[in-house]
């Protein structure tokens, strides 16, 4: 006992210092990219902002004279102004849906469409990764979610396996795709089906096969599914900074991600939506667990440490004969799924350009609704929402060089070598935002020793490592890379 409880300081103790290394690494990297340009700036202020868990601080004034005075206030005024009731979970809504849903008529997709056959074509790649999730919407009627995750369920036989009706599954399926908002242009269902069927296809991954029980898959995809329901298109520090109904139930901690939750586990409760109801209570119990702590580590703040937990697990990872990875205890598993889901939620930039590009034009048209809200309210506009001035190109290219790909290429390291045509495809794609990126006669950026503006095609590399040196500063190494030469966006499919 004394050996195990001392091993598990040691990796603990490991985990905290790296993940401090790779955090003074990134930002000190960051302040580079900010001091190059206006857009360098935006793009660092936009990645420190949304991927960086900062405390809030705060500047407490000093105590004046009569502090201690009460000042007694009409008890109308005590109340919430403009706020309802807070015990109940906002955004549930009763719903009848017309389907008629009994066991003997649920259609081969779980939706009904008169271009099944098309849907069923869509749907042969659900085994694969960067199925055409938008296709999938046209030829179901806009039901991404609900025949993706039926597929999924089929596939991996969930509703034998867990007892759950067709029609109940179904009838929650719908349920919880109408509580995904149609008028956000990214956060809806057919973001939730990407994410969905990304993690089914990252749970049968080689190198993690028969790793995960029936009940921690069924959890998993579960996660996926309601991982950003009810989003109303705005990020977390927006609802903290318009003191939201939101942010006030959840003291401004994860605001969105605890209210995707209450939301999912709201909706079983509606009529003939239980879907775990043939579930043991041990069952719900752990299922429930898992499912809180995937979607809360979809909170992209949470993004650098989660990363320096997975390089830890990487540089200390255990695998049997066969190359399946050796996870033998629930921390190391839901680390692994907590990862897992959040590749998925990241996974837009390691698909085919086509899609990549369909994500980032609706992402952005989101940033900028925020951004126009933002500016009718008088308040300071948040980064890349600006629509006059936010760069897409240089975004993604910042987005992919200290998000994305850090991520993946560890997740690459850790089923080793299960993910390399993704990294592929990540490489093209952030070679083609590069190659689009104007040009402009602007002076060089230039360096103590001479180099040129690094905004023209180069980028940072890093390896970072475990071991300390000199008072805790990390191990990195640092090198520049520009496209590749003769490399032109038409040669990778692109305009």
């Amino acid at each position: 006992m004394g050996l195990c409880c001392s091993e598990t300081k040691e990796k603990s103790f490991g985990m905290l210092t790296h993940w401090k290394q790779f955090k003074r690494m990134l930002n000190r990297e960051l302040t580079q990219l900010s001091e190059m340009s206006r857009s360098g700036n935006q793009v660092s202020e936009f990645i420190s902002n949304t991927f960086l868990d900062k405390q809030n601080e705060l500047e407490l004034p000093c105590p004046m004279a009569k502090t201690r005075e009460w000042k007694k206030r009409p008890h109308h005024q005590t109340q919430l102004e403009g706020q309802g009731t807070l015990t109940q979970i906002s955004g549930v809504r009763k719903l009848s849906h017309s389907t008629g849903l009994q066991g003997s008529s649920i259609s081969r997709f779980g939706v009904k469409t008169d271009q099944e056959d098309l849907l069923s074509k869509d749907l042969e790649n659900i085994n694969k990764w960067g199925l055409n999730i938008f296709r999938v919407a046209e030829h179901s009627h806009n039901r991404p979610l609900t025949c993706t995750m039926y597929t999924i369920f089929q596939e991996r036989d969930l509703m034998n396996t867990f007892k759950i009706p067709a029609d109940t599954f179904v009838t929650f399926m719908m349920t919880l795709e109408a509580h995904y908002h149609s008028d956000v242009e990214y956060h809806n269902s057919l973001h939730a089906a990407d994410v969905a069927q990304s993690t089914h296809i990252l749970l049968s991954t080689p190198a993690l096969d028969a790793v995960f029980t029936d009940l921690e898959i069924l959890a998993a995809v579960f996660a996926a599914a309601i991982h950003d329901v009810d989003h109303p298109g705005v990020s977390n520090q927006f609802l903290i900074n318009t003191n939201s109904e939101l942010a006030l139930m959840y003291n401004d901690e994860s605001v969105l991600e605890n209210h995707h939750l209450a939301v999912g586990f709201k909706l079983l409760q509606e009529d003939n939506c239980d879907i775990f109801q043939n579930l043991t209570k041990k069952e719900r119990q752990s299922l429930r667990r898992m499912v809180i702590d995937m979607v809360l580590a979809t909170d992209m703040s949470k993004h650098m440490s989660l990363l320096a937990d997975l390089k830890t697990m990487v540089e200390t990872k255990k695998v049997t004969s066969s190359g399946v990875l050796l996870l033998d205890n629930y921390t190391d598993k839901i680390q692994v799924m907590r990862n897992m889901v959040h590749c998925a939620d990241l996974s837009n930039p390691t698909k085919s350009l086509d899609l990549y590009r369909q994500w980032t034009d609706r992402i952005m048209n989101e940033f900028s609704h925020q951004g126009d809200r933002e500016r009718e309210k008088g308040m300071e506009i948040s980064p890349m929402c600006d629509k006059h001035t936010a760069s897409v190109e240089k975004s993604q290219v910042g987005f992919i060089d200290y998000i994305v790909h850090p991520l993946w290429e560890t997740w690459a390291d850790l089923v080793h070598p299960d993910a390399q045509d993704i990294l592929d495809t990540l490489e093209d794609n952030r070679n083609w935002y590069q190659s689009m990126i104007p040009q402009r006669p602007s002076p060089p950026f230039c360096t103590g020793d001479g180099e040129g503006d690094r905004e023209g095609g180069h980028r940072f590399q890093f390896e970072l490592t475990l071991d300390d040196e000199q008072d805790g500063e990390m191990g990195v190494e640092e090198g520049e890379r520009g496209t590749e030469e003769g490399w032109s966006p038409v040669d990778q499919g692109g305009v």
